[in-house]
């Protein structure tokens, strides 16, 4: 059974903006991002929304609904009263381009300096070899969608502009702790590069004070703290505090 939703959605661009009331049918069964869609195709024609896949895979729709950051595609309609004031904004801590679209070069800014995959030398493609074990540890940082829900609310940088220079956010840190954790990863062996240092010294891993905030709204429900982050910031701690590692440096892997 239809019946009509009470949306307050903001519009604007990166001038300023402000939230505006519509009332917009809704069906059983239907997700926010059917409502932003039914409200573009029929009021605001000029509403600019990202998506794409609408199945919770691409990280697209990214929003925050009633202030909690979400996927628009993956948060039932169901879950709000009816009569409930539905509110939807844009991310906040990334500029705003267009009303719920914002830019987030930021991100692929830190992806791109994070160091890649280094395999030995001496290994060819075709006889890289790991324990299951192994495979298991990283698999579940793989699942990332990139929907930068986890960089949104890390008051690191939300609250601390200035900060964006020095820290690559969980997300970026969370793949280095992936690559550190890679069996087959050689990237001090070949570079000199530890990836636990460069994650404290170039990443900001310091700056993370595991509030669990990013953990708590990964839709993909990725532990990022509890199993990239912490770990990383433990290993950080025993290579440059453990006097054993400090005397037998062959130790550290």
């Amino acid at each position: 059974m239809g019946y009509q939703a009470h949306l307050r959605v903001w519009r604007g661009d990166a001038e300023g903006g402000e939230l505006r009331d519509f009332t917009v049918e809704a069906n059983e069964g239907e997700v926010v991002l059917d409502i932003i869609h039914r409200l573009q195709a029929t009021q605001c024609s000029d509403l600019a929304v990202r998506w794409n896949c609408k199945a919770g895979k691409c990280g697209s729709c990214s929003a925050e609904i009633n202030g909690r950051p979400r996927l628009m595609c993956m948060t039932r309609m169901s879950i709000f009263e009816p009569d409930e004031v539905i509110t939807v904004t844009p991310i906040r801590t990334f500029p705003v381009i267009k009303d719920l679209v914002t830019d987030v070069s930021y991100n692929y800014q830190k992806a791109r300096e994070v160091p890649s995959f280094s395999p030995p030398k001496d290994l060819q493609p075709g006889e890289y070899r790991m324990q299951q074990q192994d495979v298991n540890r990283s698999q579940e940082f793989r699942k990332c969608i990139e929907c930068f829900l986890c960089q949104n609310v890390c008051h690191v940088i939300r609250d601390h502009e200035d900060n964006k220079a020095n820290f690559a956010g969980p997300r970026f840190l969370m793949r280095i702790a992936e690559l550190e954790m890679h069996p087959l990863d050689s990237l001090e062996e070949n570079t000199g590069a530890d990836r636990t240092a460069v994650a404290q010294s170039d990443h900001g891993l310091g700056f993370c004070n595991i509030t669990k905030c990013c953990t708590e709204v990964c839709p993909e429900n990725i532990k990022i703290t509890d199993n990239a982050l912490i770990p990383m910031k433990e290993r950080v701690v025993d290579r440059k505090y453990d006097p054993i590692l400090r005397l037998l440096p062959w130790r550290k892997r």
